[in-house]
C-alpha cells in the first residue's frame, strides 16, 4: 500500500497520499488493521461468535460482517435506532452486512448508551451466549497494536502525518509508531476535541495535535463545498474520498496549506482510512434532501482495488 498519489504545492510543499483503502474492498484502510489481532484473539479464545456496535452506515459493522463470513464466525450487529428495523432493504450498509450472515439486533439510543455498560453487555451474553466482544468503532489496544502497522520505514521521510478520527483507535497506533522528528495531525470527524483524552489513553507520544474545524458541522455532516471538493479530487485524480472521514481530512489539509500552516518543503503523508461503501448511504440522504451527490463509481473502485490481502488477517 505505497502512496499513490503525490501532489505538488507552493513552497516546495508536497503531500502524498498513502492508499490503506486498497487493502480490501470489504475490510479496507484502518478497519482491516483494526481487526487483525481482535480476529486472531477471537480464534485463541475459541470464540464462536463476533459482537459488535454500530449506526446505519456504519464502515465497522460492514467490515465486522464481512470479514467473520470469510474467518468463519458469526457476527451479530447491535444496531443504533430501532426504528432501523424495518429498513434494512433500504440501507446498503446494512442490508450489505445481514448478506454477509451479520444477525442484527436493533435498539433505541437510549439504550445504545449503554453499550459499555457491564449489566447492559451481561444481559447481551444472557441473550446470545458466548461472544467476543469487539467495541463501536473496533478501538481497543489490539485495534491500536494493529495501527501501529501503518506507517512502514518507507514512510520517514514525512514531515507531517495527516490522519482523519473517528473514535481515535487509528490516530493512536500512529503517534505510537512515529518517529521523533514527525508530526501527527488530526482531523476529527465529530465537533469538539473531546477526543484528546481517548487519545491519551492508548498514545504513548506527544507529538500531535487535532486540527477540530474541518468537521462540517458534525458527524456524518456534509455541504456542497464539501460534496463539490470530493468530486473535483476524484476528477483529477482518480481517488475516491469517503464523505465522513477521508475527504474531511483531505480539504482540511490542503486548506491549511494555503493557508501557510505548513513550513517550506513539508512533506506531508495522508492516511486513507477507506470507508468508500459509505457513499452510498451519504447519497441516498442527499438525493433525498434534492442536494449534489458524489460522483464515485464506489463498486468500480472496490472491483479495481481488490488486493486479496485479507488472508494476513
Amino acid at each position: 500500500m505505497n502512496q499513490q498519489l503525490t501532489i505538488l504545492f507552493p513552497n516546495s510543499i508536497s503531500v502524498h497520499i498513502k492508499r490503506e483503502d486498497l487493502i480490501h474492498p470489504f475490510v479496507s484502510g484502518n478497519k482491516f488493521r483494526k481487526l487483525k489481532y481482535n480476529l486472531l484473539k477471537a480464534k485463541e479464545e475459541n470464540q464462536e461468535t463476533l459482537l459488535t456496535f454500530g449506526g446505519a452506515f456504519s464502515n465497522h459493522i460492514a467490515a465486522v460482517a464481512f470479514a467473520g463470513k470469510e474467518k468463519g464466525f458469526k457476527t451479530i450487529g447491535i444496531i443504533r435506532g430501532d426504528e432501523l428495523r424495518t429498513k434494512i432493504l433500504e440501507n446498503p450498509t446494512l442490508l450489505f452486512a445481514q448478506n454477509c450472515g451479520m444477525q442484527l439486533e436493533f435498539i433505541s439510543r437510549e439504550a445504545y448508551r449503554l453499550k459499555n455498560e457491564i449489566s447492559f453487555l451481561e444481559n447481551l451474553k444472557q441473550k446470545f451466549g458466548s461472544f467476543y466482544l469487539i467495541p463501536e468503532g473496533g478501538t481497543n489496544a489490539l485495534a491500536i497494536k494493529g495501527c501501529q502497522e501503518i506507517l512502514t520505514q518507507k514512510d520517514a521521510e514525512f514531515d507531517y502525518i495527516c490522519c482523519p478520527i473517528g473514535t481515535g483507535g487509528t490516530i493512536s497506533g500512529i503517534i505510537n509508531s512515529v518517529l521523533p522528528h514527525q508530526k501527527v495531525l488530526g482531523f476529527p470527524a465529530l465537533k469538539g476535541d473531546f477526543l484528546k483524552a481517548e487519545i491519551c489513553n492508548f498514545a504513548q507520544n506527544e507529538n500531535w495535535e487535532l486540527i477540530t474545524d474541518y468537521h462540517f458541522g458534525g458527524y456524518g455532516k456534509v455541504n456542497n463545498e464539501l460534496i463539490g471538493f470530493i468530486n473535483k479530487f476524484y476528477e483529477d485524480n482518480q481517488i475516491p474520498l469517503d464523505p465522513i472521514y477521508t475527504g474531511k481530512m483531505v480539504f482540511g489539509v490542503i486548506d491549511l496549506i494555503h493557508k501557510n500552516y505548513f513550513p517550506a518543503q513539508s512533506k506531508i503523508l495522508l492516511i486513507h482510512t477507506g470507508g468508500i461503501q459509505g457513499i452510498q448511504g451519504m447519497n441516498m440522504k442527499l438525493r433525498n434532501k434534492q442536494l449534489p451527490t458524489i460522483n464515485v463509481n464506489v463498486k468500480k473502485n472496490s472491483a479495481d482495488s481488490h488486493n486479496n490481502n485479507f488472508g494476513r488477517l
